[in-house]
């Protein structure tokens, strides 16, 4: 085996890096051309737009464990309930047909989970029995009866206020005496 190349394998080497010196000039009329488009580019002049891509970036949870975890997830639940119950819902107002317009006509008029139609008299009658502290104390803190009916605090809505909730249901059960 001799030490020099034959014609062919010349004229790969040539060919070869020809390609090579070709590509490596297009890269660094490409790096330049990118270059000099991020210059041309305008520079940001908002202080705030970095705080609120952060805000708009960020996780939407959290993982919590232990102690640490239980703390941080009760806060955020205390929190929660306190942003919820500053909000009034139905704009304060306290008139039970409107919060019932509103809010409870979606389950007491079909009849989701179990509950009472309101103008049925017959569902209406053994819970009115029972008196209307327990129908208002239900309403406020949710139920789970033995029969699978399910009453959620006040009706999934926790921003409604208890005397909200307690008009609410007078004005149901005098639809249904």
């Amino acid at each position: 085996m001799s030490g020099s190349l034959t014609k062919s394998d010349q004229s790969f080497m040539r060919s070869f890096s020809m390609l090579i010196a070709g590509l490596s000039v297009l890269t660094m009329m490409l790096i330049g051309m990118a270059w000099l488009i991020y210059d041309h580019e305008p520079k940001e002049i908002n202080p705030e737009t970095p705080k609120r891509i952060a805000e708009r970036i960020a996780p939407a949870g959290a993982v919590y464990a232990g102690n640490t975890g239980r703390a941080a997830m009760q806060a955020a639940q205390d929190a929660a309930a306190k942003l919820a119950a500053s909000q009034v819902a139905f704009g304060g107002s306290t008139d039970g047909k409107t919060i019932y317009d509103g809010l409870c006509h979606s389950c007491h008029t079909a009849g989701v989970a179990g509950a009472p139609k309101v103008g049925d008299k017959g569902n209406w009658a053994p819970r009115i029995a029972e008196g209307l502290e327990t129908l208002v104390k239900h309403a406020i803190d949710g139920y789970h009866g033995p029969d699978g009916n399910t009453m959620p605090a006040k009706g999934g809505m926790p921003s409604l206020t208890d005397e909200q909730v307690k008009n609410a249901v007078h004005w149901m059960t005098d639809q249904s005496k």
